[in-house]
């Protein structure tokens, strides 16, 4: 789904909205989104599930291509994980230990 998609999909949930509004917000949405995981917060969206940020040590890797070792830098990355709720909308009628990522 795309962001012009889910702005339609607004519009038909929403009817006394015009496309203008519908856009406007869901850029508020994603904006604040944004600007708190750019904080480092966490975003925990009932029934959905969780954004974490997470920081990431620098480490040795290799170069796959030429076999040479490489230091990949800090960084902060995004994870998502799913709620039961929505792991179960996509998966239904399976038992729940079968999702498990154990």
């Amino acid at each position: 789904m795309t962001k012009a998609e889910l702005i339609e999909a607004v519009l038909g949930k929403v009817s006394n909205l015009t496309r203008k509004e519908a856009a406007n917000s869901v850029d508020v949405v994603f904006d604040t989104m944004k600007e708190t995981l750019g904080r480092g917060e966490s975003i925990k969206i009932s029934a959905f599930g969780n954004f974490v940020v997470r920081d990431k040590q620098a480490r040795k890797g290799r170069n796959p291509q030429t076999g040479e070792e490489i230091v990949i830098e800090a960084r902060r990355v995004l994870t998502f994980k799913p709620s039961q709720v929505l792991k179960n909308t996509l998966n239904p009628g399976v038992d729940e230990s079968e999702l498990r990522d154990d």
